[in-house]
């Protein structure tokens, strides 16, 4: 490399001679930085998404490439968050991507020291099977006057905070038409 190269190639040449003479633009760039892209440019699609970390659910766009989550970033379009995303929604790319997240069943026996895989299938079954074994044996028709009560106290639902309303809603009317009648959220708690 030359000197008049190296010169040349100086941001603060291409300051003094330019047409940037405070340094912020064009002068400040290297061929390097130029020649960069983000990588949402450079993405196959974008999904419109909800934050998982709390009760506000601040929009969130997720940019993916080659089936890989490779960015999320707030949603400009969210009326909630317009476009702004707090230190834990910015980093739910990790939340997504971590090679440690689990991505399987586990479950531990009663009285089991170690954990095992299951598949999906038998997982939910073993839950409905002990859901509808709870509620026959704690069902109540009429309490000690006679009066009706068609209730259990066996099954319970605690909502999370990062389930949208619709969901809040289904999972309300599931539990009462289970008769279960503790029915909360986090978000209210």
């Amino acid at each position: 490399m030359g000197v008049k190269t190296f010169i040349e190639g100086w941001p603060v040449w291409r300051q003094l001679t330019g047409t940037d003479p405070l340094g912020r633009g064009l002068a400040a760039q290297s061929r390097r930085s130029k020649e960069l892209t983000s990588r949402t440019e450079t993405a196959d699609s974008v999904a419109k998404s909800v934050c998982p970390y709390c009760a506000v659910g601040c929009g969130q766009r997720v940019f993916v490439k080659d089936g890989q989550v490779t960015q999320i970033e707030g949603d400009p379009d969210s009326p909630i968050s317009r476009g702004r995303l707090c230190p834990k929604g910015s980093a739910s790319k990790s939340l997504v991507t971590n090679p440690d997240r689990q991505r399987t069943v586990l479950y531990r026996r009663p009285f089991g020291t170690d954990w095992e895989e299951l598949d999906l299938d038998t997982a939910m079954e073993m839950i409905a099977d002990r859901v509808v074994a709870a509620r026959e044996q704690t069902w109540e028709d009429r309490d000690a006057a006679g009066r009706p009560l068609n209730r259990t106290l066996g099954i319970a639902s605690l909502g999370g905070a990062t389930l949208d309303n619709e969901e809040n809603y289904l999972i309300k009317k599931l539990f009462t038409a289970m008769g279960a009648i503790q029915i909360e959220n986090q978000a209210r708690i």
